[in-house]
């Protein structure tokens, strides 16, 4: 293939579709004969105005997002909310349940350790984050100010494949970065919602943001400005100058998205994708192998490692000759990640599939 075009598994910043980079260069220099780039644009004249906008509504569409929610557009990435979220949610309350499924959960209980008592709910680290705790034996408490989860650990390949049940009027808080998109979802059933965009909605630097309005007014006092979410709600994400290029490339990519057959039709396209990539690694014989039980394997990062460690930089180096990029692991779990976001192509996977399949065939 063209080496100057390479199907992009990176886990994040990730591949975008290639539709919306096409526009986006049309684009570059003169957005709709405004005689200006986007990059160049107040945030505040008509022509962002009109940019924000349409993210937002296309957003909305493609969510279904009811009444009473807010979108906001922030900055500083999902990591950041690990701290925004216990310092904007609180209230009068004082602890936090958090349900541990992987590195990025872990972050989420350390940060929000420095501001309220958290409970760990449930956890799989007894056994390296391969399953997810039956609900039933979450240890709740029904005191907490919201219960947060992330729906796909994207180091550890382990995905939510149900939305847990509220109890105790106690609301979710769900870290979705990297499955933001990729299935249809009851925002209803949230408190907050927010997801880095690097992954399933454009370029980082970019986090977006889902709450119910009646979750905001409860930060503590001493809060900084910045970090308010009320704060950024009253100014309709507009109280400091937004990441206004990162907002245009989303709302290109929801375009594009709402012409795939929206959430409902880009799912299915995940399903095939992922059905295709494990199959492969289960029909292996072992060369090829996951230790994330079925039921809780993401549709969005593949893990899976090689029978032999000595073959990992040989498999890397030759799938980056077929055209196969970034495929290494996380340092933090090693072997292999394909991550197969919405704009990854069926044919790029299938092209995965055709290597690992030679691959396993020469050094089998």
């Amino acid at each position: 293939m063209d080496m100057a075009k390479v199907y992009n598994f990176s886990a994040g910043p990730a591949v975008l579709p290639h539709q919306v980079l096409a526009e986006a260069q049309s684009e570059l220099l003169d957005w709709h004969g405004s005689g200006m780039s986007v990059m160049e644009m107040s945030h505040r004249g008509k022509e962002f105005m009109e940019i924000i906008h349409d993210a937002e509504q296309d957003l909305r569409q493609l969510m279904g997002i009811p009444a009473g929610y807010k979108v906001l557009f922030l900055q500083g990435g999902a990591s950041l909310q690990f701290a925004m979220a216990p310092l904007n949610l609180l209230g009068d309350k004082d602890s936090i349940d958090i349900v541990n499924t992987g590195h990025w959960s872990k972050l989420a209980i350390k940060e929000a350790k420095r501001y309220a008592k958290v409970n760990v709910a449930a956890s799989s680290e007894d056994r390296n984050f391969c399953y997810i705790p039956e609900e039933a034996s979450w240890q709740r408490d029904p005191n907490a100010a919201y219960l947060h989860y992330t729906s796909n650990e994207t180091i550890g390949g382990l995905q939510f494949p149900y939305i847990p049940a509220e109890q105790h009027g106690v609301p979710l808080v769900c870290d979705m970065s990297s499955d933001f998109l990729s299935r249809e979802i009851d925002v209803s059933r949230f408190g907050m919602i927010y997801a880095g965009a690097q992954k399933n909605i454009g370029p980082s630097g970019l986090t977006v943001l889902i709450i119910r309005e009646g979750l905001l007014g409860k930060a503590r006092a001493d809060i900084p400005t910045m970090l308010n979410y009320q704060v950024h709600a009253d100014a309709d994400s507009m109280y400091n100058t937004p990441g206004t290029y990162p907002i245009y490339i989303a709302g290109l990519v929801f375009k594009w998205l709402k012409e795939q057959g929206g959430v409902k039709g880009i799912a299915t396209r995940n399903e095939e994708k992922a059905g295709l990539l494990y199959h492969v690694i289960d029909s292996s014989g072992g060369f090829y192998s996951t230790h994330i039980e079925q039921p809780f394997r993401s549709k969005m990062n593949v893990v899976f490692k090689l029978k032999d460690e000595a073959l990992d930089e040989i498999f890397l180096l030759e799938a980056r000759k077929n055209g196969l990029a970034q495929l290494k692991g996380h340092r933090a779990v090693g072997g292999m990640r394909a991550s197969i976001y919405n704009a990854m192509p069926i044919e790029g996977v299938k092209s995965l599939v055709n290597f690992m399949q030679d691959f396993a065939r020469q050094y089998g």
